[in-house]
């Protein structure tokens, strides 16, 4: 049996542009600290210094202290060595140090803004986008990214220098010699460019195979109470598995073009060294060249080659980092969906007049099926409408549109007349509060949770609102009480006492909307039933409250007709369409859908 790994597309290796823009790009973040990648390299410049005396001074040993039988010269210049090698020990030391200082705080800046950007983005892009892929891209993508800083900054200057500088020392050591370190680096550079040629686009597509197994793993870890329930974790573990071996097969395509780099390196350096060896001997038995030449050459020779190894796995590195960077700097170039309109309204204080304006909506746009088709529909302050309708009609779609979730395609939506569009987003939310039937909940305790929208709530406003979500009861049942912590995503709590705090959550920032989204689909009839009967209440305490108070207007999702029998409005929808509208007693009477539904649930006086 066949089995989909998941909805989520790998990106095609085809659209992935060449490395350098998007590595520039992310290196901005690196200006804060500048210092450290500026100490780091000149660190480095003193290791490399220090190290390439080190073959010159063995030269000086072998031709003029051994070959001189000079004893105190050649304890004087391996004394000279020690100290010289030490002074390069603490210069790399001093690279490594502010290396990866550098690169942590790259990684966390980094890190950071890509956080806040996910932050930023309207839930059109993380549809989009999902969220095994937003994983990848913050931890593995900036994980690559940083690593490949750290290394830069202890080789980059390293390799380049000790390759130019062993060959330049080579030449001056043995210019008899120095075709061979020129021959040998102009085959390292083809064979390298080669690699990176068929190493670049695989290392992309790998990225997004990692992005589908994250994406497996995230689904089956927050789904994994359904994954025992019915009995499946067989195929959860098939369906992982497929996603692993897809991206165990394409690293292990990666590595088998990449694996030929360091044999191939070592082939060409220790045939460097046999040519330096066999042609050199003959030069030292026709007395052209000392013994102390070939010794010093072949050093140079070695460092020269192995540097060159070094940029050759660098640029493999780079190679890989490149990727990343483009999938990082994908996410940071995108743009909200939904954004604030220039000098957007920033001081509203509405009263909850909703309505809606031939409202039409595609989540495609223009060019999609809509889901939502000439909506009309006005909700006045301190009324309650309850939306109806079978699933796929459009109801979360619709009080969607308030907060500006989505934008609308055509139309518009307005509270008190104001065009939702043209206010500041921040300041159009803090008005409204939303329960969802999913209700999320964070790590913490529980009146951090119902706290959530208002920080600075008392302790009386959150009872207050725990009573009227009828969470009180059950949350003082706990030793804890409000006190009691919600461990991850609330696993320690049922699916109804999930949902009352997070109705409880809504109803504490007093909003002049609140929104319902089925959010009591887990909760029995009767605690239904007595949530809205306390939010009636609530709502002509505030009605009957000064003028200057909102009085605020309530949308309710719901799937049981019998919890809002006594709304002020009642709407059913019907593929993306208002088919009717009106009270309870006038629907009866007018409405064949809603007596459909009304009989279905509520027949003979029975709740089914």
């Amino acid at each position: 049996m066949t089995t989909q790994l998941s909805s989520v597309q790998p990106v095609s290796t085809r659209t992935i542009v060449p490395p350098t823009p998007d590595l520039l790009k992310v290196a901005q973040f690196l200006r804060p600290y500048r210092r450290w990648a500026i100490l780091a390299p000149l660190a480095m410049l003193l290791e490399v210094a220090m190290d390439l005396t080190l073959p010159w001074n063995v030269r000086r040993i072998i031709d003029q202290g051994i070959a001189m039988r000079d004893l105190p010269f050649v304890i004087q210049t391996g004394a000279l060595m020690a100290v010289l090698a030490l002074i390069g020990a603490l210069g790399g030391i001093g690279c490594t140090y502010y290396a990866i200082h550098a690169a942590q705080g790259f990684g966390a800046d980094l890190r950071a803004t890509l956080f806040r950007k996910v932050q930023a983005l309207s839930f059109g892009n993380l549809d989009e986008l999902g969220v095994g892929q937003l994983i990848t891209r913050l931890t593995n993508d900036v994980m690559q990214l940083q690593e490949v800083v750290a290394m830069l900054l202890r080789i980059l200057v390293r390799a380049p220098l000790l390759m130019i500088g062993g060959l330049i020392m080579a030449i001056l050591t043995a210019p008899q010699l120095a075709f061979v370190p020129l021959i040998l680096m102009v085959l390292v550079v083809i064979s390298v460019a080669l690699i990176v040629r068929r190493a670049y686009p695989m290392y992309g597509e790998a990225q997004s195979r990692l992005d589908t197994l994250n994406t497996v793993m995230q689904e089956n870890l927050a789904g994994v109470r359904v994954v025992k329930a019915f009995v499946r974790a067989a195929r959860e573990i098939e369906r992982f598995g497929k996603a692993n071996v897809a991206l165990t097969d394409q690293m292990i395509r990666v590595a088998r073009i990449t694996v030929v780099t360091f044999p191939l390196m070592m082939l060409l350096i220790n045939a460097g060294i046999v040519a330096a060896l066999w042609l050199g001997g003959a030069q030292v038995v026709q007395r052209d060249m000392q013994l102390g030449q070939i010794v010093a050459f072949v050093n140079y020779l070695q460092q020269t080659l192995f540097s060159l190894l070094m940029v050759s796995m660098l640029v493999l590195q780079l190679s890989r980092a490149a990727a990343s960077a483009h999938r990082v700097e994908e996410l940071l170039d995108s743009r909200p969906d939904v954004l604030d309109r220039p000098q957007a309204i920033a001081d509203f204080a509405p009263h909850g007049r909703v309505a809606f304006e031939n409202v039409t909506f595609s989540y495609d746009g223009h060019g999609g099926e809509p889901v939502l088709k000439n909506i009309n529909l006005v909700a006045e302050p301190g009324q309650t409408v309850a939306i109806l309708g079978a699933t796929g009609a459009g109801k979360s779609t619709l009080v969607h549109l308030i907060p500006r979730f989505y934008d609308v395609t055509e139309g518009r939506v307005t509270i008190d007349g104001v065009d939702v569009r043209d206010v500041d987003q921040g300041v159009l939310r803090r008005h409204i509060g939303i329960a969802l039937q999913e209700a999320v909940l964070f790590s913490g305790t529980i009146r951090d949770n119902i706290r959530y929208g208002r920080p600075d709530a008392t302790h009386e406003e959150v009872v207050e609102a725990a009573k009227a979500a009828q969470a009180h009861d059950f949350i003082m049942s706990f030793p804890a009480g409000y006190d009691t912590i919600v461990g991850q995503r609330g696993v320690n709590l049922s699916g109804g006492q999930k949902q009352r705090i997070a109705i409880a959550r809504a109803l504490l920032v007093k909003p002049a909307v609140l929104i319902l989204d089925d959010s009591t689909s887990a909760v029995d009839v009767e605690t239904e039933i007595e949530i809205q009967a306390a939010l009636d209440e609530m709502m002509r305490t505030r009605a009957h409250q000064s003028r200057q108070s909102r009085l605020g207007t309530c949308f309710v999702i719901a799937q049981r007709i019998s919890t809002v029998l006594n709304a002020d409005k009642i709407v059913v929808l019907d593929d993306g369409r208002i088919v009717a509208e009106g009270t309870h007693s006038e629907l009866l009477a007018h409405s064949s859908i809603y007596r459909d539904i009304y009989d279905s649930q509520l027949g003979d006086g029975r709740v089914n």
